[in-house]
């Protein structure tokens, strides 16, 4: 291709790329319950599963089950090998449960399967009794609004 055929497709290329920018699921706001979300919240996505691993782990260290499992708890993996203080884990999993509880029910539970249960989501829709659908399009409204509470929280 000479310089004259590649400039033109170059500039189709960005616009497309610009038109594309708005409509990517990812960077597109979520709506819930009215409540309009930033549309920035989905850079903290991974950063909030991890925070959720981290929980779990600490939980688990400081002796206590994490109160959004309830119940079913499968496949932990502890090791006693502890990084953190314990009072600094205690007031960790504390200020993550008071994080936790100012999200639905349901998005918990999808947070629970999908994220610390490691489920895929066709199986958390089996568990849930829901469509596969609902599932994958709550696990990213659910991390968005935690990141949120998180943030709020000054705790990311």
């Amino acid at each position: 291709m000479t310089t004259c055929e590649v400039a033109p497709a170059f500039r189709t290329w960005q616009r497309v790329q610009m038109s594309r920018r708005g409509s990517h699921p990812l960077q597109q706001g979520t709506k819930r319950r009215g409540v309009d979300l930033d549309p920035g919240l989905w850079i903290y996505r991974q950063r909030t599963a991890g925070l959720l691993h981290r929980y779990l782990r600490l939980s688990l260290e400081v002796g206590r089950l994490p109160s959004v499992l309830g119940r079913e708890f499968f496949g932990a993996r502890f090791t006693g090998l502890r990084k953190v203080s314990f009072e600094d884990a205690v007031i960790f999993v504390h200020d993550m449960e008071h994080c936790l509880e100012q999200v639905d029910r349901f998005s918990q539970q999808v947070l629970v399967w999908v994220v610390l249960q490691g489920y895929s989501q066709e199986e958390t829709s089996r568990l849930l009794g829901c469509a596969r659908r609902t599932v994958s399009r709550h696990v990213p409204e659910a991390l968005d609004r935690l990141s949120e509470i998180l943030l709020r929280e000054g705790m990311v």
